[in-house]
């Protein structure tokens, strides 16, 4: 068998998406763009409709020749459909996978080894076909989950599929994917969705409240806005590893109460500083973080300014891995803060003073 590391990506061929929503919708243009044909199944006759005059897909239905075939259905359903694709007389090499946001529960029922639990770690506030994107999936982490009965040769094939999308994949058992994807996704998404409803209900009362939301506010609750069909599935399923991250959480927001209540400056300063360290050391996607810089430039909130900085990246070759803008509720100034190789950094920061930008450079 071609080892993981020799593994090209899988020839483009023929594919099935079962649910056609972001995620299936994103898939099946990703897929398209990289030479695949797609067929795709879903309960909706003006969802096919749609995904066939968007270029989504390019056939209704089932295709047995199929070399892939995706589940992008709720959670509850990804079982059900998955053994269906596994028990039809199909091409005898084929790939099943999920996208599910919940593994445990769904790789402990499918016992066949075409099958390969999967999550990508990619979304959008859009929902459904019409917010679908075939690069959605560029940089972002698509964890796999293998079990015993795993396919090496299944898996290997995944593995090639996810890097032809432009995600990195990342193995893990999927009780351990449950449990980690529980703390940075699960319940944040649900302290979102809380704060937006607390925020929301607050402004019956103060019609200005939801005028003075900044930046900071608009991007704690921006996956509020996200489709929430998925979610009762996922916290049901997950809800042992969810109620625990709930519970932590509030120990975590009782300490914070505590320190204000006893006008401790110095325990809240203290937890502020650990969580200003731990937010600044976060990796980036593909990148060791010890290898990672910060360039914070104050902007001015207008157009054109995002590009203007990063035309200074390109005129010099640097790479952005990332860029994140903090907003400010006062006046019509942010930061633009990109993060570069540390190596680049220094000769990145002085071209953008070059240019009449104030800005300072700080490692990760």
């Amino acid at each position: 068998m071609t080892s993981l590391a020799e593994q090209p990506a899988e020839v483009p061929g023929r594919a099935v998406i079962v649910g056609i929503g972001l995620i299936g919708g994103s898939l099946g243009l990703a897929l398209r763009a990289n030479g695949w044909h797609v067929s795709g199944i879903d309960l909706s006759e003006t969802t096919l409709e749609r995904a066939l005059a968007t270029g989504v897909i390019d056939a209704v239905g089932d295709d047995l020749d199929a070399s892939l075939v995706i589940v992008a259905t709720p959670a509850r359903a990804v079982v059900a459909q998955a053994n269906v694709i596994l028990a039809a007389e199909r091409n005898p090499e084929v790939l099943v996978t999920d996208v599910a946001g919940v593994k445990a529960a769904i790789c402990g029922s499918i016992d066949d080894p075409r099958f390969v639990g999967g999550h990508p770690m990619a979304g959008s506030e859009q929902v459904g076909i019409d917010g679908a994107r075939a690069d959605l999936f560029v940089g972002a982490t698509w964890v796999l989950t293998p079990g015993e009965r795993t396919s090496p040769d299944a898996y290997a094939r995944l593995v090639g599929i996810v890097r032809s999308l432009g995600a990195q994949s990342l193995a893990l058992p999927a009780e351990d994917h449950d449990r980690l994807v529980a703390l940075v996704s699960h319940v944040p998404h649900l302290v979102a969705a809380s704060l937006m409803n607390e925020a929301a209900a607050a402004a019956a009362n103060d019609a200005a409240l939801l005028q003075l939301a900044a930046g900071g506010f608009r991007d704690m609750t921006r996956v509020a806005a996200g489709s929430p069909g998925i979610w009762p599935d996922v916290c049901v399923e997950n809800r042992t590893a969810i109620i625990e991250g709930l519970d932590d959480l509030q120990e975590r927001i009782r300490l914070v109460r505590d320190a204000i209540a006893g006008s401790d400056s110095d325990a809240l300063h203290e937890i502020l500083e650990s969580a200003s360290r731990a937010r600044r050391a976060l990796p980036g996607r593909t990148t060791d973080p010890g290898q990672l810089a910060q360039v914070r430039v104050p902007v001015p909130d207008r157009p054109g300014v995002i590009a203007e900085v990063a035309a200074t990246a390109s005129d010099l070759g640097v790479s952005v891995v990332d860029v994140e803008i903090a907003h400010s509720v006062e006046g019509d100034r942010g930061v633009l803060i990109v993060i570069v190789a540390t190596g680049e950094a220094s000769r990145y920061a002085s071209a953008l003073r070059d240019r009449g930008f104030i800005c300072t450079v700080q490692e990760l």
